[in-house]
């Protein structure tokens, strides 16, 4: 197995490490890529008001989960420099992964200035006894000149080394440096992957101070999806195109649609102890098939987080608390984002289209048409059904 190791202080992850470890996984087919945030990077000081090395961690969370769907091979995020304390040097990195990887062939990845200096790296003999090492640079400007250079001084110093160098035609040109100094006026968005950009939003990190209840759709948008799988994104952004345009044809609030339909999932991700803390926390009451049901539970947590961080109103947020099982007599809002979360544009599945067609000529027909399939998926599944679920389909057949 080939596997890729890319470590730095990401102090933020930006757009520019996305491209580069995409373009390494395809220049080298990597089988797995591992992101390192170093705990204390031997090369540079982390101001005082860097994010704590959790942060750093979550942030490197979402980029990886994001390059891992571009490229279809997995990724992982490494915490053993933040584990192990003090100074982070390569080579410790490289011991530890050789000794767990005996079989694999290791790859070290990085950019062009630390290959530039690598000889005065700590051990760099030991290091290219480990790994291979793949360094990348912008295309023009020189830079394949230096690289292959720099390739043949160390393949003359270090005989029987492994030594990879390619350019990225599309690098993107931003140093974390301008890019912290950037974002307290809330610029440098385009260099940072959305759910990066919306976890430094409602984290207040770098000097971004904006108030969660108070949040633009723009400014909301970002930091809902920080809260997802990178994988569930195109649905939460297909929920709230589709949402938009149902109220707009049925008379609803199209921005209360656009938040609702942003947040609805903002708890999916999490695992069932997680939602049950939450439940807690929140004093929420279960029923015993929600006690049960993980996937009955983001409707209600989620709810809970759109009004404790976000002010939502009651009537958003009972569009979320009732988009998964519905509900008797629901208002417009509710069934715009039930059925939105239902037919969005990444939804396939048997029956879709002809649900699609019925909600854009009537809603509660389309409504009564979601209820019903949803009842008899989960009954030809051999599973229960929510008792709401019945209920509501009950109530649009007049019974």
């Amino acid at each position: 197995m080939r596997i890729g190791i890319y470590g730095g202080s990401y102090n933020p992850p930006h757009l520019g490490h996305a491209a580069a470890a995409v373009s390494a996984i395809r220049h080298l087919m990597l089988d797995r890529l591992i992101f390192i945030p170093a705990g204390i990077p031997p090369h540079k000081q982390l101001s005082a008001d860097a994010p704590t090395a959790e942060q750093r961690l979550a942030m490197v969370r979402a980029m990886a989960e994001q390059v891992a769907l571009d490229t279809g091979v997995p990724t992982e995020v490494s915490r053993m420099e933040i584990d192990r304390g003090g100074k982070s040097y390569t080579v410790d990195t490289l011991r530890a992964l050789r000794a767990e990887h005996p079989d694999d062939e290791l790859w070290l990845l990085m950019g062009t200035d630390m290959f530039l200096s690598f000889q005065d790296w700590y051990r760099p003999a030991e290091i290219l006894s480990c790994a291979g090492v793949c360094a990348f640079g912008r295309s023009g400007d020189d830079g394949e000149e230096l690289l292959d250079a720099q390739r043949q001084k160390l393949l003359a110093r270090y005989g029987g080394a492994r030594i990879e160098t390619m350019l990225l035609p599309n690098l993107v040109e931003i140093s974390s440096t301008a890019l912290r100094a950037a974002l307290p006026a809330l610029e440098g968005e385009r260099y940072l992957a959305p759910a990066v950009y919306g976890y430094i939003l409602r984290e207040h990190l770098y000097g971004t101070n904006l108030d969660c209840k108070r949040l633009t759709i723009q400014q909301l948008r970002p930091v809902a999806l920080s809260y997802l799988k990178a994988k569930r994104i195109p649905h939460v952004l297909g929920t709230e195109a589709t949402a938009a345009e149902l109220a707009r044809r049925y008379g609803a609030d199209e921005h209360k649609a656009r938040v609702a339909a942003l947040l609805h999932d903002c708890t999916k991700r999490l695992d069932m102890d997680e939602q049950l803390a939450l439940c807690a926390h929140y004093g929420i009451e279960l029923d015993e098939l929600e006690r049960r049901a993980l996937k009955l539970l983001h409707a209600k947590t989620g709810a809970a987080i759109a009004r404790d961080v976000f002010g939502v109103d009651d009537e958003i947020y009972n569009a979320i608390l009732w988009h998964t099982t519905g509900r008797a007599d629901m208002t417009l809002l509710e069934k715009v984002i039930y059925l939105a979360d239902y037919i969005e544009p990444t939804r396939d599945f048997d029956g879709v289209e002809e649900l699609r067609a019925a909600v854009y000529e009537d809603l509660d027909r389309g409504l009564l048409l979601g209820l019903t399939m949803t009842v008899e998926e989960m009954e030809a599944m051999g599973n229960p059904v929510h008792r709401n679920t019945l209920r509501a389909r009950a109530f649009l057949q007049g019974a």
